[in-house]
């Protein structure tokens, strides 16, 4: 038998070690799937909040930068969006108008000391993300017991958000902040009961395959 050269037995040593690795690292990443997914879930529902605490104490360069990086996620319209310390916590277009003496307010405007500053996503967003953190957590105390939504059932919870969304596209109606988090908290639980049962199945394979016990 052949003996390897040194940059054979160097590559097969690369690849074991490798091997390893990603083996440890899977069956680490298995086992906690749950807290880091619940971890990125409360972030990226923390920060759009973040950005008007930040804007109200003068930090105006990261809050601003917050909005910046969510900007690509969400359309930022200030008639659908949450406002913290102002007079009110929603704003039509119309009360924004008068409050800002505009006819017609940027499509990003963030705020006012007076008005408040919006949450760097909008109502719907923020009923979506936040209650998918919250249903996340609450499937902690489920997760080996509860079994995955049916599709039709699926369907129907996220029907609503469809509706309302599209009725709004085409000018039948205008949602409020309450349909739209209505819409988005069903929307929220229909992801997380289909998905998460799936997941907790299937990470439990992989932890299995990866050395946990059986």
């Amino acid at each position: 038998m052949a003996t390897p050269s040194p940059k054979q037995a160097a590559l097969e040593l690369w690849t074991l070690r490798l091997t390893r690795w990603l083996s440890r690292f899977l069956h680490g990443f298995s086992r906690h799937w749950l807290l880091l997914a619940n971890l990125a879930m409360g972030l990226y529902v923390g920060l759009p909040f973040l950005a008007p605490v930040l804007l109200n104490t003068g930090h105006e360069r990261a809050g601003n930068l917050i909005y910046l990086l969510f900007r690509p996620l969400c359309h930022q319209l200030p008639e659908r969006s949450f406002f913290l310390f102002g007079e009110q916590w929603v704003y039509s277009l119309l009360q924004l108008q008068e409050r800002t003496g505009l006819e017609l307010v940027p499509l990003r405007y963030i705020g006012t000391p007076g008005v408040g500053y919006k949450v760097a996503v909008c109502e719907r967003c923020t009923a979506v993300y936040g209650f998918m953190f919250i249903f996340g957590l609450a499937f902690a105390g489920v997760r080996k017991r509860l079994k995955p939504l049916p599709l039709k059932a699926f369907a129907l919870l996220i029907a609503p958000m469809a509706v309302d969304g599209a009725g709004q596209l085409v000018g039948l109606w205008s949602s409020t902040w309450l349909t739209r988090v209505i819409t988005g908290v069903l929307f929220a639980l229909a992801t997380i009961w289909l998905t998460f049962p799936y997941l907790e199945r299937g990470m439990t394979e992989v932890h299995h395959s990866t050395g946990g016990p059986p």
